[in-house]
């Protein structure tokens, strides 16, 4: 399921992610989010920079603990309110950082909105699912009739089988499957123009995992809306998403165009990641597992965060953090053997 090449808009992949044409609509600049960890505070997200173009689909990817998450968490204020968070984000070019409470409210569900990553956890196990997808609907002032109308569309946008008898069910009474399709239904409840999906296949088995990918790109596809998927897959995000951005401890290692990323990865970690990927043909689990231990953005170490774990990591590696710079053509890495990674 790759995007027709000529429909596709790449999320700000040609220029600076922090300097992204006027017409984004999403545009984020050297973004940082400090957490309480352990009775200290840390930098969890250290500087990044993205944008999502009207209809453009960004994939952030990852292993476990590199930020992926709480920066999606962060573009729509969901953080503890112990949490700090700097930098911009631009949301049709207004400061999402400096809004008022109640301005990010408005604009959460109903402009942005987000599938999260365990449906269960997401849904309320004493109310049923249609009642819960109607109460959004309700907020914004549709009458009862209407909602309960609306409320089997979107099931059935969602792919949801005979939604007129499912929107009964409680969450326990539905299959994994079923009850991400409701989170899906509930997040397209408030019409948005951009939808986070953070992991929304983890806990899927793998013939699941196709068709909910399937079906956020048939609703993308239908919709217009743009969306930036979070996965520590690089499969899924291959089949989905027109940029990329590669996130290791915190901070950016690469981004551009995902077929080109994945084709020639400029980083090291990208490169490794893609070696990692069970490969279909192959009678080992696994091409080439990533050495070494992910390295937390709690415990950065100095210089490139990812040079204990790297086989071209040189002395400089050790003690200088690399430049976050341009690549022809259309990329932006942090490595200071880029070349030497892409030739």
């Amino acid at each position: 399921m790759v995007p027709n090449s000529t429909a596709r808009r790449v999320a700000g992949a040609s220029a600076d992610p922090g300097q992204a044409s006027p017409d984004a609509g999403l545009r984020v600049r050297e973004l940082t989010v400090d957490l309480w960890v352990d009775g200290r505070l840390r930098r969890i997200v250290d500087g990044i920079s993205f944008a999502v173009a009207p209809r453009g689909t960004l994939g952030i990817i990852g292993e476990s603990g590199s930020g992926k998450s709480v920066t999606a968490l962060a573009l729509l204020d969901l953080l503890p309110a112990s949490a700090h968070v700097g930098g911009e984000i631009r949301w049709r070019g207004e400061d999402l950082v400096n809004a008022s409470p109640a301005r990010r409210r408005r604009i959460r569900g109903r402009e942005i909105a987000m599938v999260f990553q365990d449906p269960l956890a997401a849904l309320n196990p004493t109310r049923p699912v249609g009642r819960q997808i109607g109460e959004i609907l309700r907020r914004g002032g549709m009458r009862r009739a209407q909602a309960g109308e609306r409320v089997v569309d979107l099931m059935t946008m969602a792919g949801i089988p005979d939604p007129t008898s499912r929107r009964r069910a409680y969450p326990h009474q539905l299959s994994g499957g079923l009850r991400q399709r409701v989170v899906i239904a509930m997040a397209l409840a408030g019409e948005p123009s951009l939808l986070l999906a953070d992991e929304p296949t983890t806990a899927l088995d793998v013939t699941v995992q196709a068709r909910i990918l399937q079906l956020l790109g048939d609703i993308r596809a239908e919709t217009g809306l743009a969306m930036i998927l979070v996965s520590h897959d690089l499969r899924v995000v291959s089949h989905v998403t027109d940029a990329v951005a590669v996130m290791y401890a915190g901070r950016l290692a690469e981004y551009g165009p995902t077929r080109d990323v994945l084709r020639q990865p400029r980083h090291p970690y990208t490169r490794a990641l893609i070696q990692s990927v069970p490969a279909v043909h192959s009678r080992s689990a696994l091409t080439r597992p990533l050495p070494g231990t992910p390295v937390g953005p709690a415990n950065r170490p100095a210089g490139c965060a990812f040079h204990p774990r790297c086989p071209l990591a040189i002395d400089r590696c050790a003690v200088e953090q690399p430049a976050w710079r341009p690549v022809p053509p259309g990329r932006w890495v942090a490595c200071h053997r880029a070349e030497e990674v892409g030739a």
